[in-house]
Order: structure tokens, then sequence, then C-alpha cells
């Protein structure tokens, strides 16, 4: 009896630093402009997803701000992940997502990086993630034999990019015949590149993406799709090989793991670190409450968007353990994908 009154005691005492905690959060927001920043150009999956995000995010913050969207394209998203990291305000009202693969490029890429990942603040992803090789229907590349065996040239965005990280482990590890051209602001301008004859594929195009953004391109079979990036094959793409079906040791199926390890973060958001705990908390919260919001997911599904929540703590948990990967693995998958 003692133990469960003390317990209540405490447990009534802490109510009211809850609520002052949950105020003052709220004093800062209420009024305020938060901006979410894309590291894309405007027009493509990451772009698409977070102004569906934005319309619904700031009522599940405390105080109710406006929450505006900014893009600033630039190397892959390398661009935003260094600012967020050195130059962005770090009080909680800046947030932004880069590429899903940003949050290893210090450990396998390293190119111009200038943050640590481990210490991003990371708010949550809207969903995991299937990927896709494609190549335009006029391509020589339809099937898994023809991308190792046959010429071809691929569209990428900048170091650290999904893009040119698995184009860059096609050709290395696996002999892809292949030709990076790299330095496209986003995923509008491969497609516009695609279509114009320039480039023959992307390695690596979320399919939720590629299905809501160009439902044409597949009901009139413009593109093809030889091979899958995932861990897991995706649920409506049954006939599409795993690159994991052609790795041909434990070494290169480890090194599988820790690259397509980036498709559950498929939508990942962050904000710089050491913002304020109560900020923090509260931020995680509204990311969480936003995603299981009833009118974000109708207006998720109108647009052909998924979503399927990886919480922050998940995020943050999931990006220390892969920095924890064996140092041959690490050196290996470097050489794979460090350049062309």
């Amino acid at each position: 009896m003692r133990h469960t009154i003390a317990f209540l005691l405490f447990a009534l005492s802490a109510l009211p630093q809850q609520a002052q905690a949950q105020a003052s959060v709220a004093d800062f927001y209420r009024g305020r402009a938060v901006n979410l920043i894309v590291g894309y150009s405007a027009g493509g999956g990451y772009d698409t997803y977070s102004r569906i995000l934005a319309r619904h995010l700031g009522k599940h913050i405390p105080g109710n701000p406006s929450i505006v969207v900014q893009n600033m394209p630039g190397a892959g998203s390398l661009k935003l992940a260094n600012f967020l990291y050195n130059v962005a305000p770090k009080d909680g009202a800046t947030i932004g997502i880069f590429s899903r693969g940003m949050a290893m490029e210090p450990l396998i890429g390293g190119v111009n990086t200038a943050f640590d990942a481990t210490k991003f603040t990371w708010l949550g992803s809207g969903t995991n993630e299937t990927s896709v090789l494609v190549t335009w229907h006029t391509s020589p590349i339809k099937t898994w034999n023809d991308v190792i065996t046959k010429p071809f040239t691929v569209g990428g965005e900048g170091s650290g990019s999904d893009p040119d990280v698995y184009a860059l482990l096609l050709k290395n590890a696996f002999g892809a015949k292949l030709r990076l051209i790299t330095g496209y602001p986003g995923t509008s301008e491969i497609a516009l590149a695609l279509e114009r004859g320039e480039v023959d594929a992307r390695a690596s195009w979320s399919w939720s993406s590629l299905k809501s953004s160009k439902p044409d391109w597949i009901a009139q079979k413009k593109v093809n799709l030889p091979v899958q990036l995932n861990l897991t094959r995706g649920p409506d793409l049954q006939d599409v090989p795993l690159i994991t079906e052609f790795a041909k040791n434990d070494q290169q199926r480890q090194m599988l793991k820790l690259i397509l390890s980036r498709q559950e973060m498929a939508r990942p958001y962050a904000a710089p670190p050491g913002i304020p705990d109560d900020r923090k908390t509260a931020l995680r919260k509204a990311f969480d409450d936003t995603l299981s919001d009833p009118e974000l997911i109708a207006e998720m599904k109108a647009r052909g968007q998924e979503v399927n929540p990886v919480s922050g703590a998940a995020l943050e948990t999931m990006v220390r353990e892969l920095y924890a990967t064996p140092a041959d693995v690490v050196a290996e998958t470097r050489k794979a994908i460090g350049g062309q």
C-alpha cells in the first residue's frame, strides 16, 4: 500500500511538469511557421509526399504552427543534409527530408559529407519502400541478363542519392555494363531525360512514387523493371526478381543488407541535432499522430502514396545499428559504390 501511494503521489506531482512543458512547446510554436525543406526539386516523390504531409502536420504540433514547404535541391539532397546539420537553427522550427540513403553516406560514401548521422533528431518516416531498376521501353535492357551483358546509361542525382548508389552497386559489385550520368536535380528531371532518350534507366525508383507520378507509363508499358532493389519482394511485384537472388557469396549478401536497409527509411524526416528535448518529443509525437490521421491517410491513398510509418525512435536505433557494421563489410561496400 505504501508503495502504491508513493507511486500515485509521484505520478500526480509529474502532471504539472508535463503540462508546463506542453504549454512551453505550444507557446513556442503558436503563430510560427515551421519550415519543411525538401532536398529535391519540386514535383518528385519526396516533394509530393511532403506537401501532403505539410497540410496535416501543423494541427498535431502544440500551438498549431503553419508548415511551409521549401525546396533545396543539390547533390542528391546532400546539400540539405549538410545545411540541416550545420546551418539550420536548432530550435525545432526547421525540419527536412533527404534521401533515404543519406544517413549512411558518411559510413559508405563520405564525399563532401559534413554531418554525423547518429546525431540528427530523427522524427520518423512515412513508409518503408520498394524500389526498382527502371529502364525505358525502347532500351535494350529488359531483364537481369541484359543488365550485366549489355551497355546502357543511367541518370543520377549526386553522391549519396539512391540512383547513384544503386547504379554503382550494380556496376562494381555485379558487373553491370552501365555508364552513370549524374547531376540531375531530382526525379522529374530524370523522368524527362528518359522520355528524351538522354539516358536509358534510373537505378532505384520508389515503386509507390512511380505508380503515383507516372501511372500512364505503367499502364502503357513504357518502362521495364529488370530487378527489385530490396531485401524482401514487393507485394505487387512478385514476378520481378530481387537483387539478393544474384548475390555471389555471404559477404556480398552482407553488403546488400547494409545498403538496402535504407529501404526502411523510405521517407526520412529529421531536424537538426541538439533541439530542445521537449520540442523533440513534441515533434516525434506529432509525426506519429499525423501519420495515423485518417484525413492524411485518405489523401495519401487518393494520391497513390503509401503510409506505413516508421517512428523516429526506430530510425535512430536503425542508424546506430548500421554504423556498427563490421569494418571489413563496410570497406567492401565503400569500394563497390565509391566510384565509377
